[in-house]
């Protein structure tokens, strides 16, 4: 070979190397991972993503006891970023974009928007990170899921309404204030209420209440009220707590001198202590700590390369998945004389929580000391 062309080859060599690197550099800065960690004592990171912070439930109980086990299983070297998308679907996308480029090895997820996450998850699972569906099924290709039995969580709300109505389910009619459209739990928690109350009560105004708001719900609430009147409406469906504040204040708006039961879910604090008011007649207690560590333990076993089967009993199939491992709670209804139960326990309000002195005397009569 002449000093020419060794000359060439080597500067094409130098060439070739130096795209090479920076293919790399590139790839990197794109994001994702190496893989599962299967060495039990490599540090983890993992990245959280909650929906809104309107909801009291997720900054207070989610959040803190799924970071909680994490660090129990993963141990304490184990680093959570946490983001939290307040209620915006664009907002949550980019947050995964920044998880991937973060590199973390695994991604819980509760999505504000189920469907339109759905590139986002592909995109993760792409760049090797798994994504566990956390309290909504998000669709795209993720590796579990864990949530609540939300049709049974209707149900115990429409069998709540129709129990406390009695005789007047057939003396006027009830208003349904269902969750928002992109979140596929308010069509199951509106189909649950639905299998119960179809034939047993009339429907006199439905509505799909944008973003879970809950002064969407006050401004259903007013219009239900204009269109039916005061007289007629016996009772409301309310599927969440939040919204049910709303409607209450657009009842008390209205004049009802007598308010007709109205549900909720969450067991939020507010909701608790309008249930000892009697405003508001019952919620649903959903156990936030086996939620939460049912997500933990799947995301460290997806992150750690091994099979969340053990973990995970059940399946579900959501709009692009199927048979998508799922760890599902059972959630337990909460009137007044429920409350006394749960009063301490993780998960729920402590006694000095509840019982302001605002709230002293329902306290006292609700057996609460």
């Amino acid at each position: 070979m002449n000093a020419h062309v060794r000359g060439t080859v080597v500067a094409l060599a130098a060439v070739s190397l130096a795209a090479g690197l920076a293919a790399c550099g590139k790839a990197k800065e794109a994001g994702g991972n190496d893989g599962p960690k299967k060495d039990p004592n490599a540090p983890l990171t993992i990245g959280l993503l909650l929906p809104e912070n309107q909801t009291a439930r997720y900054e207070r109980f989610d959040r803190p006891l799924i970071e909680k086990k994490l660090k129990e299983l993963a141990g304490p070297r184990t680093t959570v970023l946490y983001e939290n998308a307040k209620q915006d679907a664009s907002v949550q996308q980019q947050q995964v974009d920044t998880m991937i480029t973060k590199k973390v090895d695994v991604l819980i997820l509760d999505a504000v928007d189920a469907k339109s996450i759905a590139s986002s998850v592909k995109k993760a699972t792409g760049k090797g990170i798994p994504v566990v569906a956390y309290d909504r099924l998000a669709e795209g290709p993720v590796k579990a899921y864990t949530s609540v039995d939300n049709e049974r969580v209707g149900r115990i709300q429409g069998e709540s309404l129709l129990k406390e109505l009695g005789d007047n389910a057939g003396k006027g009619q009830i208003v349904m204030m269902n969750g928002a459209i992109t979140d596929p739990n308010a069509k199951m928690y509106k189909d649950g209420a639905h299998s119960v109350l179809d034939g047993k009560v009339k429907i006199g105004r439905e509505y799909d209440t944008k973003e879970w708001k809950p002064e969407n719900a006050n401004e259903n609430m007013k219009g239900a009220i204009s269109s039916l009147g005061k007289d007629s409406i016996v009772g409301v469906y309310s599927a969440n707590d939040g919204m049910a504040g709303g409607i209450i204040t657009a009842l008390h708006s209205a004049g009802f001198t007598k308010l007709p039961p109205v549900t909720g879910q969450d067991a939020e604090l507010s909701a608790v202590q309008r249930i000892l008011t009697g405003e508001q007649f019952m919620s649903v207690y959903k156990p936030y700590k086996p939620e939460a560590d049912a997500a933990a333990e799947l995301a460290v076993a997806l992150a750690r390369g091994k099979d969340v089967k053990s973990v995970a009993k059940s399946t579900v199939t959501s709009g692009t998945t199927k048979k998508v491992p799922a760890v599902i709670v059972t959630p337990l209804p909460l009137t007044k004389g429920d409350i006394a139960q749960y009063v301490g326990k993780e998960g729920f309000f402590t006694l000095d929580e509840i019982c302001t002195e605002k709230y002293k005397a329902q306290c006292d009569a609700a057996g609460l000391k």
